[in-house]
């Protein structure tokens, strides 16, 4: 049976870094990470002026004023309470910034707000929806520009971007219509028929908002081009085609109409910016549909790529493809982290690209070739027909993969033997043990790390000192299988099959937890309310405004028939069209034992520092518990976890992101774990550090909600007791 991983060790070592401490214990190593940091402390009056610290989204700050010596003592300073956490899963996953003593923040409804960052006292609060709907989805913090005396908050809200008055809250009238823009529009598709919205704020150079957007993953869902708007009047400036259209690069990498037909290949996880260079790197998505590829042949370039783009114009620099003709839905989920590395002495600019499968893509900045080995593999080939699963895929070579690659039989849990007997038995009727398993019809398949990673978009931090950079990450199991849907299908059905399959399964059962069963639903809610979910969007679910009310009477309908029953509006049926999937998959399933826990031995979560310099692991400590397995005596588990890192000058790592709804301080230079808290909902987010009036706070939104948990709507910030 599993009870423990140590702490701190070190790939190739013989025995840990260092020992296990006691929180009330200083080690040795914390001093001196305390005393090197104790020059930069000079520099500790700061903000944090954007998403993920700055425009390289290292996650960094130079503030030291609490350090390894004195974490211990973290005491919560002020609480914010959004007031709009329910009891149906809503979730804060929100980075907030500060700026000139004011920290901007979202609500698990989409609502803006600015606080006094000393205080947590509100200054001002601006809802999208003006009390005509209600606000769901994700959204993971604002951007900030500022001219002179005209300075604004920028952020989004199902289809729209908008424009505040940074001070006032107030909408910037003259951007766009009436202060905001539909992100639907300039896609090259008609805007009604489209699903759009961005989760992760856009990237601010000059003049300009350089944006991704979260699409469909549906065959009928939208392009996700790459758009750059100018911040003044709202106009669009520049678009990208991540789907090449005829005469662009790439173009050859699809089939010919694919430009006019497949959506997908989408920047959702952030956009990363050189200044200097004028450049944004551009993390980008799988096509749609994630499984199958039988109608997007060829390679699909600018999908599950890193592209470089010119941030005046949008004209590619060059670009680098991480995975050739998805059929896992590998997505690259977060923009990559800028790195500075020592290379013979000298400094070399890179990135650091993280990803789901648990590996670290590291590029010369400048040209995009890989500063570590990179191997084409070969893979399987497809068995489904019409798929054209590409022969081999890229994997680094360095540094090694800061999660476990495969899952067979020998690493099925062991937590108790009727527990490890009912996994291998469910185990083997499914197929496993290889990277790259392309999914087949009728047989579940595993993918691990499973959808959710590896790495999430809670991305990586980056200490510029050591030339560490720390990930988080999940290491559970899921399993998924393709389904072929009828040569003929009633259109209530096709309608469903179009939009809600990928997620809720075709069999409309989910997976229990983030997507629910849709069985019987017209029991539980009017149908009027089924709507008002469909057009708005729920939890995070996205609004599908774009059906119109005919598709949404046809949907609802289907929803509600008893299984194997017609509805009578969808009696007549129609053969399947162009625009109705040939296959699609059964469902999200995490891979668990008879008593929920994940069907692989442990670790299940881990926070790991990668030296990138010498393209090693320095450490990984196990990240989370679950009470009910410390109160077995099992501890170091590790548990599931969203939301990213932040490293700081004075020696630390904060992280919060488990199951277990806790706050940590982790030594950045050995792992040991310096502090924890308790918070009043799970910190599903990235924490952010700034300081006022001489004293540094580290604030962390505690929304809850993934999971299964319980929903919060607070933002809690910490710091030292005062004098």
């Amino acid at each position: 049976m599993f009870t423990h991983v140590a702490p701190a060790t070190r790939i190739g070592a013989d025995r840990p870094t260092v020992p296990s401490i006691r929180l009330s214990l200083l080690s040795f190593a914390a001093l001196l990470s305390w005393a090197a940091a104790s020059a930069e402390t000079t520099r500790a009056f700061a903000g944090w002026e954007s998403y993920a610290g700055d425009p390289g989204h290292r996650r960094y700050s130079t503030l030291g004023q609490i350090h390894a010596g004195n974490v211990a003592q973290l005491e919560l300073a002020w609480r914010y309470d959004t007031g709009d956490a329910d009891t149906e899963g809503s979730q804060i996953q929100c980075n907030p910034i500060v700026v000139d003593g004011l920290l901007y923040g979202t609500t698990s409804k989409l609502k803006v707000f600015a606080l006094d960052a000393a205080t947590g006292r509100e200054r001002w609060r601006f809802d999208p929806y003006a009390g005509r709907a209600t606000g769901q989805g994700i959204n993971r913090g604002v951007s900030y520009w500022r001219d002179g005396a005209d300075a604004r908050i920028l952020f989004t809200a199902g289809p729209w971007l908008y424009a505040l008055d940074a001070r006032s809250g107030r909408l910037i009238r003259h951007f766009g219509d009436g202060g905001r823009v539909d992100l639907r529009e300039g896609l090259g598709r008609p805007p009604e028929t489209l699903q759009v919205d961005a989760t992760t704020p856009g990237t601010v150079y000059e003049n300009l908002l350089v944006l991704g957007s979260r699409v469909g993953e549906t065959p009928a869902a939208a392009p996700g081009h790459v758009r750059a708007y100018d911040i003044v009047t709202g106009a669009l400036v520049w678009v990208f085609h991540t789907i090449p259209h005829p005469g662009e690069f790439g173009y050859d990498t699809w089939p010919p109409e694919a430009w006019r037909e497949v959506g997908g290949a989408n920047a959702w996880g952030g956009i990363s910016l050189d200044a200097s260079r004028g450049v944004v790197y551009v993390p980008t998505g799988s096509p749609s549909f994630d499984f199958y590829g039988g109608n997007r042949h060829g390679d699909n370039l600018f999908a599950n790529s890193v592209i470089a783009l010119d941030a005046r114009t949008g004209k590619r620099r060059w670009h680098f493809q991480t995975v050739h003709h998805d059929l896992w839905d590998r997505d690259l989920p977060a923009a990559p982290t800028l790195v500075s590395l020592q290379r013979d002495d000298a400094a070399v600019d890179a990135l650091a690209q993280v990803t789901k499968s648990g590996h670290v893509f590291v590029l010369d900045r400048e040209t995009g070739e890989p500063l570590f080995p990179v191997a084409e593999r070969p893979v399987p080939a497809s068995t489904v027909p019409g798929e054209r699963a590409s022969p081999t895929q890229p994997v680094p070579l360095r540094p090694p993969p800061f999660t476990r690659q495969h899952f067979a039989a020998a690493d099925v849990t062991r937590l108790s033997a009727t527990a490890r007997a009912d996994t291998l038995a469910r185990l083997a009727d499914m197929r496993t043990g290889q990277a790259f398993l392309p999914p087949v019809v009728g047989q579940q398949t595993i993918i691990f790390p499973g959808f959710d990673g590896g790495a999430e978009w809670g991305g990586a931090a980056f200490d510029p000192g050591s030339g560490y950079l720390y990930v988080n990450a999940t290491e559970l199991p899921w399993s998924y299988a393709l389904v072929e849907l009828p040569a003929e299908i009633t259109p209530g059905a096709a309608v469903y099959a179009q939009n809600c399959a990928s997620c809720h399964g075709v069999d409309r059962r989910g997976n229990g937890r983030d997507y629910p069963s849709l069985l019987g639903i017209g029991e539980r809610l009017s149908y009027p309310a089924i709507a008002g979910a469909i057009r708005n969007g729920k939890g995070r679910m996205p609004g599908f405004p774009q059906l119109g009310f005919e598709n949404i009477l046809l949907l609802l309908d289907y929803l509600n028939a008893p299984e194997g029953t017609t509805p009578s509006r969808t009696a007549t049926k129609r053969k399947a069209d162009d625009e109705t999937p040939r296959y699609m998959h059964t469902g999200y399933f995490r891979f668990e034992d008879p008593d929920g826990y994940p069907a692989i031995e442990p670790p299940w979560g881990t926070l790991t520092a990668i030296d990138l310099n010498a393209g090693d692991i320095a450490w990984q400590v196990p990240l989370g518990d679950y009470p009910a397995l410390v109160a077995r005596g099992i501890r170091g588990a590790g548990t599931e976890n969203y939301g990213g890192p932040l490293v700081t000058a004075g020696g630390l790592v904060f992280i919060a992101a488990t199951m277990d709804e806790k706050f940590r301080a982790f030594d950045k230079r050995t792992g040991a774990l310096l502090w924890e808290t308790q918070l009043s909902a799970g910190g599903f987010a990235t924490p952010a550090t700034y300081a006022i009036g001489n004293r540094q706070f580290v604030v962390i939104a505690a929304g809850g909600g993934k999971s299964g948990r319980r929903s919060g709507g607070e933002y809690l910030a910490f710091s030292l007791p005062r004098e």
